[in-house]
């Protein structure tokens, strides 16, 4: 037997009248499980105003934070990758390639631009994970060597902020190429004595970390960031033992010496800007 009965026949909600809360509208914070609105999350610059998670984001995110005015000219917006090995895992390189393009807007995952920040000439080029989870190829690397020498000729600083997996396997050699080639490239700048600042996000691993990750005259890294070479499954499968706790964040890779500083996120062009003149002086 039923609690409750109704006194009024026909007041029942029909699929079609139902209110649903519209997608999007709510972020639930996926390290504290925090809910605030998108809108409040977004004007926080995308970082848990309860546990100071800094979410991923992309490279127009980061590109609006630090370029002044919003305005930047992009660098090598039309390279696109190739598929010189054909390759073919559960579906061909060249659909997967397609479909990433189409689902994220991107044509790869490395963006570089040049502008002002505060008032200061810089180049960035910046990393999407949502591009094949920020996969090091071929356009990854030509696009940094393009932005490093766009560096060298403005004669202003390079900064690169990295988010990745590693290497892209569907391009095999020819991605573990660019670890090489990128690195060749910064130390051109680094005869020029023009600044190469290295940003680490979460998260940072493989050959972009073996590589120009942390090849930097300034390492630093946001708040709770992974920075690895392999992941800590993989290590603690590896070496047979737990491992100790934080394992591979950015604090406890700066506790170890890795990295030169933690900067969060709000705090990121300040920071910049007064590196910038730093080195200058």
């Amino acid at each position: 037997m039923g609690w409750f009965t109704r006194t009024k026949e026909g007041i029942t909600t029909s699929t079609e009248e139902k209110k649903e809360t519209p997608e999007g509208l709510w972020y639930k914070c996926t390290s504290c499980d925090e809910i605030i609105t998108s809108e409040d999350h977004e004007n926080n610059l995308w970082v848990c105003p309860k546990c100071n998670y800094h979410e991923k984001i992309g490279s127009e995110e980061y590109f609006a934070l630090l370029f002044d005015d919003h305005k930047y000219t992009e660098i090598g917006a039309d390279l696109i990758a190739g598929d010189p090995l054909q390759f073919e895992d559960t579906k061909k390189y060249t659909d997967r390639l397609a479909k990433t393009r189409a689902e994220s807007g991107l044509n790869d995952a490395l963006r570089a631009a040049e502008g002002k920040l505060d008032k200061h000439y810089v180049v960035i080029a910046c990393m999407d994970f949502r591009f094949i989870g920020g996969s090091m190829g071929s356009v990854v690397g030509e696009r940094i060597a393009m932005a490093a020498d766009q560096a060298l000729k403005r004669k202003c600083p390079l900064v690169v902020i990295s988010k990745s997996g590693g290497a892209r396997m569907m391009e095999a050699g020819f991605s573990l190429m660019q670890m090489a080639k990128t690195s060749a490239k910064l130390t051109l700048l680094a005869k020029k004595k023009l600044p190469y600042i290295s940003i680490l996000t979460d998260p940072t691993t493989g050959g972009v970390t073996a590589s120009f990750a942390m090849l930097g005259d300034l390492n630093i890294a946001e708040p709770k960031a992974l920075i690895a070479f392999a992941g800590p499954r993989v290590v603690k499968e590896t070496i047979g033992r737990d491992l100790p706790e934080g394992f591979q964040t950015s604090e406890f890779v700066l506790e170890h010496g890795f990295l030169d500083k933690i900067v969060e996120r709000k705090d990121l062009k300040g920071f910049l800007a007064k590196t910038f003149t730093m080195f200058r002086g």
